[in-house]
């Protein structure tokens, strides 16, 4: 895996752009892409360097790339970036260095310079077009917690540390961060009504996620082999798997959840590559004494030691009324990525094990990643216990769900000693009230 880290990585590795340098988020040692808009103009690709994107296409007519590069930056131009996912990593990897020497070299600066757009007059959309999403149940504590408040005597159902449970999800639905959260409605019963009612959501919740850009993909009846499964992944994004937990409790079984889940979810516009993720790959947590080892198809030596990240995942919430005040977001908590039970290899493993295809621009979220203490939960159904135990905000207001006006942001940082940190910038969403 170190032979996957190269000069753009390097910590020494400075910009002529001026707003970059030092950039929380986005220095040039990130170089994520997305797709953005100007006033009047058509959605194109772009490649974020600080507050400014480099606009791939009016870079290629320019001059200063050519060959794979080239090949990559114009897949890249388009109103989506499902063409570059499906290029596969050597050509991403060519136009990431490129882009890296000319934004790194001042003798570059002219003929790069008017390709720059600056962020504040750009509207982000989301990446790619997506055909499929699948979101899978990877954070165990996570599943654990949940299983307790549902099923107190079983929570953790047998299948859960055999085979990773995932379930198809909506792709119509997927929202690029800032978009509205519409306070769903649905057929709930309580647990002393006779029948069940059709109304609001009222116990509405988030899910912190990492989202999973696929690239390649693969042909129907081939599954990807669980060594070749990590070249599969184009990159990660913060990913948010609204639920309306009262309508997930009537309506989950047999099947899973369905109105619960599908009116939206919400992205981070920003595809942080693999490779600009090289430095920050760790291994994956042991699994416990007595746990089982995965089936062969779902195990791989390479994956154990460097499947998983070095991330710190972040959610904080701002209610309308702290807004109203200029008070700054309140810290809901903290979780590292390396909770995660299975790898992003293992899911693509075992997405594909029975014949299915995937295809570029596909989406897998991990499922809500918490840790096993208390300060870094993933939802707030786990954190207020199903709202018996409310959080208290700096206004003294208290939130056992989400209330309209309730904004929730999401954040996340990759982190390693010797190199310089790299983030996914913000996921975020306000809730309104239904239609």
């Amino acid at each position: 895996m170190t032979s996957d880290i190269d000069e753009t990585h390097a910590a020494g590795r400075e910009t002529w752009v001026a707003r970059a340098r030092g950039h929380a988020d986005f220095p040039i040692q990130n170089l994520p892409f997305g797709v953005f808009s100007t006033a009047g103009g058509e959605p194109k690709g772009g490649v974020r360097i600080g507050d400014q994107i480099v606009d791939l296409g009016a870079l290629c007519a320019g001059g200063p790339v050519e060959s794979d590069a080239l090949v990559a930056g114009r897949a890249a131009s388009g109103p989506d970036l499902n063409s570059l996912l499906a290029l596969g990593a050597g050509p991403r990897r060519a136009l990431r260095r490129r882009l890296s020497e000319l934004l790194s070299d001042p003798r570059h600066q002219t003929a790069v310079e008017s390709a720059l757009v600056d962020i504040a007059q750009c509207r982000l959309h989301l990446p790619a077009s997506i055909g499929d999403y699948t979101d899978f149940y990877v954070g165990i504590h996570h599943a654990t917690n949940i299983g307790r408040l549902l099923r107190p005597d079983n929570p953790l159902l047998p299948n859960y540390k055999r085979v990773p449970i995932g379930y198809h999800g909506r792709a119509s639905s997927v929202g690029v961060s800032g978009e509205p959260v519409r306070r769903p409605s649905g057929q709930t019963k309580a647990p002393d009504a006779e029948a069940p009612t059709v109304g609001p959501s009222r116990r509405l919740d988030y899910e912190l996620e990492l989202g999973v850009w696929i690239g390649p993909g693969n042909d129907l009846g081939q599954p990807v082999a669980i060594a070749d499964a990590g070249a599969q992944v184009a990159g990660l994004c913060l990913l948010n798997d609204w639920s309306a937990r009262d309508v997930q409790a009537w309506e989950y079984q047999p099947l899973g959840p369905f109105l619960a889940k599908n009116f939206l979810t919400s992205v981070s516009p920003w595809i942080v590559t693999a490779e600009a993720l090289a430095p920050f790959r760790i291994s994956q947590a042991a699994r416990p004494e007595g746990d089982p080892k995965p089936l062969p198809y779902l195990w791989d030596d390479d994956d154990q030691a460097w499947g998983a990240y070095a991330l710190t995942l972040e959610v904080a919430i701002s209610s309308a009324r702290m807004r109203d005040q200029g008070l700054a977001p309140h810290r809901l908590s903290q979780v590292a990525a390396s909770n995660m039970y299975w790898t992003l290899a293992q899911l693509v493993a075992h997405h594909t094990s029975g014949g299915c295809n995937l295809r570029p621009g596909d989406l897998l979220g991990t499922g809500t990643i918490s840790a096993p203490t208390d300060d870094g939960l993933g939802s707030l159904m786990e954190i207020t216990r199903n709202g018996q135990a409310p959080v208290t905000l700096p206004t003294g207001e208290t939130r056992g769900f989400l209330e309209d006006g309730d904004e929730v942001i999401f954040s996340g940082k990759a982190q390693a000693e010797g190199f310089v940190p790299i983030g996914f910038g913000e996921c975020r969403g306000v809730v309104v009230a239904g239609r």
